[in-house]
């Protein structure tokens, strides 16, 4: 049977390659870090990382490696377990109750990732009798996680303030019991923020709760870095905040659900990612909580942050790339062809810019770019390097 299958799988990837749409994964030899070195799949020794979600440098911050070799020593490798049964370590409870704290949540829960954070939530509160309004562009693991529910679905375009209107106006009109608007606090591939305190308003008004999945901003967005609900000054109006650990906050693995008290307590009862996954490795818990300690001590890394954002922007705007506009860290420079964003990255890589062209299915079609994301841990050099690097070649593609 399978050699029919194995045909097939290889037609599939043939039109892939022919399409330019093949991803590599290139393999680098070094921690994460502002420079990385590339051993296979394209040019040999240190280049510029430009593509990572290591947004403040703490993927390989000596504070947080020591943390985590201490929490070796003393909780162990792994759990081997799921939390109700014997996989609910201090350490465990500690971070949750740390990230209520710096998220103005009431109770927060722990996931393996935010994927499996975000495909615990829908099934777990909502049903047939229910409504789910969710942004256009929200990321594939809120997309995947609403097909698992049962409630109605209803999509509005990309921040749309009107059309999310009409769209809970349809769900009130249907009899939705509970109704429950979801976006992206930054859209992943846009660097876009979401109008969380005018998509309040509209919860408030058609009686929805609010869930925002902020992963690309928890840590370095707004003015203490907690993201996209206090840059808009709505942390006690949003109802459901999910997360991820493996970007900002140190950039390892693992998610989290802060919420209402209630909210929680039926996902620690009902969601199956939740209940049927391994506890996240205590290591990574305790490392999160230093990372947690450097936040709430010193803004240097914000700062230094925005600093290399908006010079890259601005440098490259002079330049005459097409960057979507905005200030946030994600900095995604148009390209259009799938094959010349692919021809580019490996262009850049030959001058030592590590970056990834970015296409269909992962962006629509025609709108491929290289998502250029800035770091802490980047020096004023390394940015200026960058731009050049852009410019460089750009003019040998256009030869």
């Amino acid at each position: 049977m399978f050699d029919t299958v194995r045909d097939d799988l290889r037609a599939t990837l043939d039109e892939i390659r022919a399409a330019g749409l093949h991803k590599p994964e290139r393999v680098i030899g070094t921690p994460q870090s502002a420079t990385v070195e590339v051993t296979e799949g394209g040019r040999p020794g240190a280049v510029l990382n430009f593509c990572a979600n290591n947004y403040l440098g703490l993927a390989d911050h000596p504070e947080v490696i020591a943390a985590a070799h201490t929490a070796l020593d003393r909780w162990g490798y792994g759990m081997a377990s799921v939390r109700f049964i014997c996989g609910t370590q201090e350490v465990h409870k500690e971070l949750e109750a740390r990230l209520s704290a710096f998220l103005g949540q009431e109770d927060t829960i722990l996931y393996s990732s935010c994927f499996d954070a975000n495909g615990g939530v829908f099934e777990t509160l909502l049903g047939p009798e229910d409504a789910v309004i969710s942004d256009a562009l929200n990321h594939a693991s809120i997309i995947d996680g609403i097909r698992l529910s049962k409630a109605r679905r209803f999509r509005y375009a990309n921040r749309d303030l009107a059309d999310l209107e009409t769209q809970l106006k349809e769900a009130n009109a249907g009899g939705a019991r509970r109704k429950l608007i979801v976006t992206d606090g930054v859209f992943s591939m846009d660097g876009y923020v979401a109008p969380l305190a005018e998509i309040c308003d509209l919860a408030d008004r058609y009686d929805a709760m609010v869930m925002v999945d902020d992963s690309h901003a928890v840590g370095f967005v707004g003015p203490s870095g907690r993201g996209t609900p206090e840059l808009h000054g709505v942390m006690d109006r949003v109802d459901i905040i999910t997360g991820t650990l493996g970007k900002a906050l140190g950039g390892a693995s693992g998610g989290y659900v802060a919420a209402r008290a209630e909210i929680v307590a039926l996902l620690r009862q009902r969601s199956r990612p939740y209940l049927f996954s391994n506890t996240l490795a205590p290591v990574i818990a305790a490392a999160s909580l230093k990372v947690l300690d450097l936040l709430e001590s010193a803004d240097d890394l914000r700062v230094q942050l925005a600093e290399n954002t908006a010079l890259f922007r601005s440098r490259m705007t002079e330049a005459g790339f097409d960057i979507l506009p905005g200030d946030h860290a994600i900095a995604p420079v148009m390209i259009g062809d799938a094959s010349e964003a692919g021809r580019m990255a490996e262009l850049l890589l030959e001058r030592g810019v590590y970056v990834i062209g970015f296409s269909y299915p992962v962006v629509p079609q025609g709108k491929a770019r290289i998502r250029v994301q800035l770091s802490a841990a980047h020096s004023t050099e390394d940015v200026n390097r960058a731009v050049d690097a852009f410019i460089a070649a750009r003019a040998e593609l256009a030869a």
